[in-house]
């Protein structure tokens, strides 16, 4: 039997539809076309609207805005859509707009911590159990990968990426995409070496971290051209799933990697 709990000053749309022992403080406003999970905590005054999803066990904190129209001027009409999976936390005033053309898609993932004032803007993509603290900025069509950390006040330019465990460092404007398993730092940000603290976290042996620093010194201090590094690396270095994964993501760069 469902627990679901509404405050008597929340405004619910008939339509929306409300998973099993959900939480809805003083309030909240749900849109028509939302679809919220089960076990969703909403503290109070958050509003989710558009045509929105969330996934199960996802904490929202006050004066959240999730799934509303983009902000982008390019927005012509048509139905477009948020996606967010399960057992993130959004703290205070974060917001996450809709995508901007007709069918596309803003999505977020699992298990991220999103604290207060973060924005990630349309057509977002991030992954699972990444951590974006206080007034983190993400523009449009911004990728964002598994295990990433933006720090605070940073600010990321429309189709960069963040690469897998890599961390921006606080107050950082990134101009182009950021590693894998590096850490980025400055205005504009370049790549200052490994993501010591991170690949420790995450369980990747010293083995695999030692070829890592040597890949970012073959990248970023020999002097050599992208294409040329690359192949240093896949020819000189240890194969490993973190080692074929930076070379790849450095290798489909559009935008270039922040050196």
């Amino acid at each position: 039997m469902s627990t679901t709990r509404i405050h008597p000053s929340a405004v619910v749309h008939t339509r929306a539809q409300v998973g099993r022992n959900c939480d809805i403080g003083p309030y909240c406003v749900l849109g028509e076309h939302v679809l919220l999970g089960d076990d969703c905590r909403l503290h109070s005054h958050v509003v989710i609207d558009g045509h929105t999803r969330l996934g199960r066990g996802n904490e929202i904190f006050p004066f959240a805005s999730l799934g509303l129209k983009t902000q982008d001027l390019k927005w012509k009409g048509g139905t477009t859509f948020t996606e967010i999976g399960d057992f993130n936390t959004f703290r205070e005033h974060v917001t996450i707009h809709s995508a901007t053309g007709d069918g596309e898609r803003t999505r977020v993932g699992s298990h991220n911590h999103i604290l207060a004032y973060a924005h990630i803007a349309h057509d977002c993509r991030i992954g699972d159990q990444i951590v974006m603290s206080n007034v983190a900025t993400l523009a449009g069509h911004v990728v964002v990968e598994d295990y990433a950390l933006v720090g605070g006040l940073a600010a990321v330019h429309q189709f960069c990426r963040i690469g897998r465990m890599a961390i921006v460092g606080g107050c950082s404007k990134v101009v182009q995409d950021v590693p894998p398993f590096m850490l980025a730092d400055g205005n504009p940000a370049e790549t200052r070496t490994i993501n010591k603290i991170g690949l420790d976290r995450n369980g990747v042996s010293e083995e695999v971290q030692s070829a890592l620093k040597l890949a970012f010194k073959i990248l970023f201090r020999e002097g050599l051209t992208i294409s040329n590094a690359l192949a240093k690396i896949e020819s000189e270095l240890p194969p490993s799933p973190e080692l074929q994964h930076l070379v790849e993501f450095v290798r489909k760069s559009e935008r270039g990697i922040s050196k």
